[in-house]
């Protein structure tokens, strides 16, 4: 982004936004009709507010703007009626959302950064390496684009921050981004996924609001976690478990324990076992996820074939430990972290 560009309103955390429109709005009701417009209907132009008068409509305009990622793709719906969408930033970045309908609520997962400096090695996110911090208004710009575009009553969503990047590195930006969710969906609605970046995990527990919690552990052991996800050499299993463990959650909400499941890899009746003792005595319920192959990742990496996974779940589930499945929710539109963005970039290589 270019140091001239006018700031936008949606990267203000609501007290900044307060002090900022405080300087040229008058009376101080049309602050709060502002804050409307933007917090609740998620719109992105002045123009649109249709009871703020036009004079000052034109002084917000040259001083601010409201603007959010363009879209550069949409997929066709998949049979499921997940689209995926790819949007263009300021600074030529590209950062992926995706829309995921269930019955009568629906879920948006937002990315956090453009690109993700974790380098887990089955991620096609990862793969493309590091990228920026993504701003406020980016993240809120990606969830109000799709709920629009839907026309999703807020009542009925469901937001993840499970796309490219790790959110709680990205976390002054993800606590503003949640301030301005909160007005309109319940913490309890949002979930904050992790590959377990311990000091932020604890900054989160120290939030007067919390969302939902999901961290990836993906091997029940610390020396394959690390093989496979490399930034947890600094994040040792045993004190991220821990650290879980210490973890406030509120009556009837539990820690999320990711689980990427890899054919010959963590997927043996042993692992489940290894995982089930790793996390006793943890509120929490394991979400395993059967790995969405991809031509950019080390051909190793395999889906494990349908009765592994049964197996897996099974042994949990005779252990104690509660288990969903992800069943591949938008497979067939590249819908995992990184795959349409990384179609795009494969792309744009090969005609080079």
């Amino acid at each position: 982004m270019t140091t001239d560009s006018p700031t936008n309103l949606y990267d203000l955390a609501p007290p900044r936004l307060e002090q900022a429109l405080g300087t040229i709005v008058s009376p101080p009701f049309r602050v709060k009709q502002i804050e409307e417009w933007m917090y609740v209907r998620g719109i992105d132009a002045f123009d649109a507010m249709t009871n703020i008068p036009k004079e000052l409509r034109s002084a917000l305009a040259e001083r601010y703007t409201i603007a959010f990622p363009e879209v550069v793709e949409r997929t066709t719906p998949a049979a499921d009626g997940s689209q995926k969408y790819l949007f263009t930033l300021r600074d030529g970045n590209r950062i992926e959302a995706v829309y995921m309908p269930m019955g009568d609520r629906t879920s948006v997962c937002l990315s956090s950064q453009a690109g993700c400096a974790v380098g887990c090695t089955f991620c096609v996110t990862g793969f493309f390496g590091a990228g920026r911090n993504l701003s406020p208004g980016e993240m809120l710009g990606q969830f109000f684009t799709i709920q629009h575009e839907h026309a999703v009553p807020m009542e009925s969503m469901n937001v993840v921050f499970m796309g490219m990047g790790e959110p709680l590195l990205n976390f002054d930006h993800l606590v503003t981004t949640l301030d301005v969710l909160y007005r309109s969906i319940a913490p309890k609605r949002i979930t904050v996924s992790t590959s377990g970046i311990i000091p932020g995990i604890e900054e989160l527990a120290k939030l007067p609001r919390r969302p939902n919690l999901a961290v990836s552990i993906n091997a029940p052991d610390r020396r394959r976690r690390e093989e496979i996800m490399p930034i947890t050499k600094k994040y040792p299993l045993e004190e991220l478990i821990a650290s879980l463990k210490r973890y406030p959650s509120e009556k009837g909400r539990e820690v999320t324990i990711e689980y990427v499941l890899l054919a010959g890899y963590n997927d043996s009746h042993s692992d489940a076992l290894a995982l089930a003792k790793l996390i006793h005595g943890l509120r929490a319920k394991v979400n395993a996820i059967p790995f969405n192959e991809d031509p950019n990742l080390p051909a190793w990496m395999k889906r494990p074939k349908e009765g592994s996974i049964d197996r897996f779940v099974d042994t949990l589930v005779r252990n104690g430990v509660a288990v969903t499945v992800r069943r591949s929710k938008g497979r067939d539109i590249a819908a995992a972290c990184g795959q349409l963005r990384g179609k795009s970039v494969a792309k744009s290589r090969a005609t080079r």
